[in-house]
């Protein structure tokens, strides 16, 4: 196989990566704060996209407006469902609250069903331009942003938690709740702050991937299960290995697909958890007794 064909199936890679890996980040921050896996988490990168295409197509918004209003809008409702469904049900065992999560995703894709309908949609680039020749590959502008907005999402996490109050704060929740409830954080605002962290970096996810893949009320399950899987890769509440690990997949799911089969490109995600799941269960950069830091 010509080079030139593998840098193409490694950009595609690296571009949905970077998706899997934003959807990764929102797992791990509601595992540090609240010690359960939010399965709504694929939801957030769905109503991102669908969000930011009715924004534009029903109420008429450009696009620089557009994809903010998203943006927050699912946040929001990030934050919506820390404080109607989570915090009542907060001292039950994390297998009821994993299985809140499970009912809310199925709210969330209803919903979507019955308000956006089942067709599919797509969200115009973020920037026009033809594609970048590289090495006999090609780059889209779009792969750009993509790029870009991820790597920003990253280097603002990075500073937000070592320099920020805040930051610290909710650090010391994901060491331990009880330890810093006692020091005088309030547990419960860094948990809704959580929610709608995750919630943002997820709609993020969606509306850069939207102009590239078409999105639809259902593609959340298959994105939250492949961000979930990454989660795990990168070691499970390590948010930079989270994000590590959605780019070490994509790449190895869009390399499977050009080489082997595209048939086989949704089933790597899952090989990858299977052979995680029984030969190192703490990830690749997690350590054997993991730090929810």
């Amino acid at each position: 196989m010509p080079f030139s064909s593998l840098l193409q199936f490694f950009v595609s890679g690296v571009t949905v990566g970077a998706t899997y890996g934003l959807t990764a980040l929102g797992f791990t921050m509601i595992y540090n704060t609240t010690g359960i896996i939010n399965f709504a988490q694929g939801e957030f990168v769905m109503l991102g996209g669908m969000l930011a295409v009715f924004s534009m197509t029903w109420g008429g918004l450009p696009l620089p407006a557009a994809v903010p209003l998203a943006v927050l809008l699912v946040t929001a409702i990030g934050v919506a469902v820390d404080r109607l469904t989570i915090r009542p049900m907060r001292g039950r065992p994390p297998v009821t609250l994993v299985i809140v999560t499970i009912g809310i995703s199925i709210l969330l894709r209803g919903g979507a069903m019955l308000v956006f309908g089942k067709d599919t949609h797509s969200l115009p680039p973020f920037s026009e331009g033809a594609a970048i020749p590289i090495a006999g590959a090609s780059l889209l502008p779009q792969t750009l942003w993509v790029v870009g907005i991820t790597i920003a999402v990253v280097a603002a996490m990075k500073m937000f938690f070592d320099r920020t109050i805040t930051g610290k704060a909710m650090l010391a929740c994901a060491c331990d709740r009880r330890a810093a409830s006692l020091m005088g954080i309030n547990v419960d605002v860094m948990v809704t702050l959580s929610f709608a962290f995750s919630a943002l970096v997820g709609a993020l996810g969606g509306v850069i991937l939207a102009p590239i893949t078409l999105t639809a009320y259902d593609v959340g399950v298959l994105l939250g299960i492949k961000g979930f899987a990454a989660c795990i890769l990168g070691g499970l509440g390590n948010p930079f290995g989270a994000v590590a690990g959605g780019l070490i997949i994509g790449v190895l799911e869009s390399m499977g697909a050009g080489i082997l089969s595209s048939g086989y490109k949704d089933a790597i995600a899952f090989v990858i958890l299977l052979a995680l799941l029984f030969l190192r269960p703490s990830g690749l950069f997690g350590k054997a007794s993991a730090d929810r830091v």
